[in-house]
């Protein structure tokens, strides 16, 4: 995910006058949803605080599950508990690379750099120990979206927070669950469709034009960017109305082949910059504790990592538990176990490879930038990505143009999910969704509202702090689900279908 705003061209007085009669709005929500807490010389918004408790939280509850369930995470994936008869409609891997293309974006390269700038090398080792504790999150809210889902009789899954959070919040009086399960379904449609569809597709224009020669390529012209977005929302369009089987068929392919193209291109610049290796891990623990010139000190170099790594893998959103409802299971925790891996992925992988490669090349950009924060931190990805060669920051801006589309399509479906859930199921409904995403697809291009942006991005983190509460007064379903999941395992029972639910789990009062 990105949580960053570049437009793709100059501002358009279009453009301007809807920033402007927005601006206000943006502002007091975002100040509302990001109001800052300040601890000794740094402030930060709250809702990071709040995400990175609630995973400490989650860890320390379920036995620090993320380390001790990874080996049984990569069996589920393989398909070695599956079988062909579990209702669902994708597999445990096309999920998780459904869910990976919703977070593994810009902010994993853009987000980084700047992280890196801010904090120092140190922000590093703070975004892996906040990406680490996030698995356990993203465990308890994909079981419980694949737990109390529903499957239509076209076999299409309805599931995620729009499922598990009026059963969490039946404590509370029915208008109050449904006002809140209601807003949580109104800021990620808000989000599915400017976040995700019309901030991804500017994005994509402006890597793709960049990549072509900037002002003076073919992408310069006055109607450029209108071609660019109808090109671009047909492509769209084509993954998008197949729903999240379409979604899914295309993410599987598309989310590795990204993520090792990345990784390899990160391993290029470690290898041609060895001999700086040891230095840069030297300079990532040491100013971790022992920061210089970071406004804060330890504390805040800490919070800088933290954020990024909130930022970036959407763990306590929700979002995620969208995609791995539609998974095929007769076991809700399987795709729990699944989930975890998607922090770790994310996060202490791809995010944690952009640092290191920014801090060995060691280019003048990254030297004369940190503690500052004010060069783009693409620039500094793609000036470390040019001690490969000259031209290789031109694949950079392929791989982000990709990175953003993969982002859009699984955000598209977030989107239609929690559209069905406000507007109904019809055919009609859901194609005048895919349309207004298309639509939107096209509006990014041609300019980039970023007021409107901001508004949406703070309508994302909104979510978190309803989804986080309705994961606390879960989190006893899920421990019962796990305890018995993995006393099936040491049986050997779990291909038996007969030990599915053996054991009834008790529902909230």
């Amino acid at each position: 995910m990105n949580n960053l705003h570049i437009s793709a061209a100059p501002v358009s007085p279009v453009d301007d006058a809807i920033n402007s009669w927005f601006d206000p709005i943006a502002t007091w929500f975002g100040s509302m949803i990001f109001f800052p807490i300040t601890i000794g010389a740094i402030s930060f918004p709250f809702v990071v605080l709040w995400l990175i408790f609630a995973a400490a939280v989650f860890t320390v509850y379920f036995g620090f599950i993320q380390a001790r369930g990874a080996k049984l995470s990569l069996e589920i994936i393989r398909g070695k508990f599956s079988s062909k008869s579990d209702p669902g409609e994708v597999t445990h891997f096309q999920a998780l690379a459904s869910a990976l293309s919703g977070t593994v974006g810009l902010g994993n390269i853009a987000g980084v750099g700047v992280a890196i700038a801010l904090g120092g090398p140190g922000a590093t080792f703070w975004m892996i120990v906040a990406g680490l504790l996030g698995m356990c999150t993203k465990f308890v809210e994909c079981t419980l979206g694949v737990k109390y889902r529903e499957i239509d009789e076209n076999g299409v899954v309805h599931g995620g927070p729009f499922k598990y959070l009026p059963v969490a919040f039946r404590r509370f009086s029915r208008p109050v669950a449904t006002a809140l399960t209601g807003l949580f379904a109104i800021a990620i449609l808000i989000f599915g469709v400017v976040g995700g569809g019309m901030f991804q597709a500017n994005q994509t224009f402006a890597q793709v034009r960049t990549a072509t020669g900037g002002d003076d390529g073919f992408l310069a012209g006055p109607f450029a960017s209108l071609v660019f977005g109808l090109i671009f929302a047909g492509l769209v369009a084509l993954v998008i109305l197949g729903g999240i089987r379409s979604i899914a068929k295309v993410t599987d392919k598309l989310v590795p082949g990204m993520a090792i193209f990345y990784v390899v291109s990160c391993l290029l610049v470690l290898g041609l910059n060895y001999a700086n290796i040891p230095n840069a891990i030297g300079e990532i623990f040491a100013g971790a504790f022992n920061p210089q010139g970071v406004a804060g000190g330890i504390v805040g170099v800490m919070i800088i990592g933290f954020q990024r790594s909130a930022f970036s893998n959407e763990a306590g959103i929700g979002s995620a538990a969208i995609a791995h409802s539609a998974v095929r299971t007769r076991r809700p925790i399987s795709e729990g176990f699944v989930a975890l891996l998607e922090p770790f992925i994310d996060t202490v992988i791809v995010c944690t490879m952009t640092a290191l490669t920014i801090i060995v090349a060691n280019q003048a950009s990254y030297r004369n930038d940190l503690g500052e924060g004010e060069i783009g931190g693409v620039a500094l990805a793609s000036d470390a990505f040019s001690t490969v060669a000259s031209w290789y920051p031109i694949l950079l801006a392929i791989a982000v143009a990709l990175f953003a589309f993969s982002t859009l399509i699984t955000w598209a479906y977030y989107g239609e999910r929690a559209w069905s859930y406000l507007f109904g199921r019809s055919k009609a409904t859901i194609m005048i969704f895919r349309t207004l995403v298309c639509l939107f697809v096209v509006v990014g291009c041609i300019a980039s509202f970023s007021k409107v942006v901001e508004f949406a991005d703070a309508a994302l983190f909104m979510c978190a702090f309803i989804n986080i509460l309705g994961l606390y007064m879960l989190m006893p379903v899920v421990k019962k689900e796990m305890k018995k999941y993995l006393a099936d395992r040491k049986a050997g029972t779990l291909n038996d279908p007969d030990t599915v639910d053996a054991v009834p789990v008790e529902e909230p009062a």
